[in-house]
């Protein structure tokens, strides 16, 4: 922002790159993590496996317990690794060259009014390379009409 700092954590679905759940936060504490895991859950189901980067709120208490309750396997990056987590760090790229860059926000409601509409365009309507012509939502919906017809 203009005028101080705003933390922002989203849940992704790697396979079709969609923003499951997504939190803004003044402070780097965990429960707004937690909170943007536990919506993730509520919303589409439990993954497998989470990653995340060494950051001190998901390496402490709150988070991995969060993950041990939902009986979700813990997987982090490795020190200095950025490539592990490259499908965040790329979302992180475009949110911040196509919103935050191009927008002066002044207070975290009129930022968070701002990510939420791009988010939103982001996986509605914004074709990822990996998937062709589908966007996220599309390619989350194809995976998950694959996973009922084999299951």
């Amino acid at each position: 922002m203009r005028r101080g700092f705003l933390y922002l954590v989203a849940i992704m679905d790697w396979y079709s790159r969609k923003v499951l759940s997504w939190r803004l936060s003044n402070s780097m504490e965990a429960d707004f993590c937690v909170e943007a895991l536990k919506e993730a859950i509520a919303k589409y189901g439990k993954p497998g496996i989470m990653n995340s980067d060494q950051g001190r709120q998901f390496t402490g208490f709150e988070w991995t317990q969060a993950l041990k309750d939902a009986d979700v396997k813990i997987s982090m990056d490795g020190k200095g690794r950025w490539i592990d987590n490259r499908m965040i760090e790329r979302l992180w790229r475009s949110l911040k060259y196509e919103c935050i860059y191009l927008n002066a926000f002044e207070t975290g409601s009129e930022m968070r009014a701002g990510i939420r509409k791009w988010l939103t365009y982001y996986n509605s309507e914004r074709p990822h390379s990996t998937h062709g012509i589908l966007t996220p939502d599309e390619a989350y919906e194809t995976k998950l009409r694959t996973e009922r017809l084999t299951a």
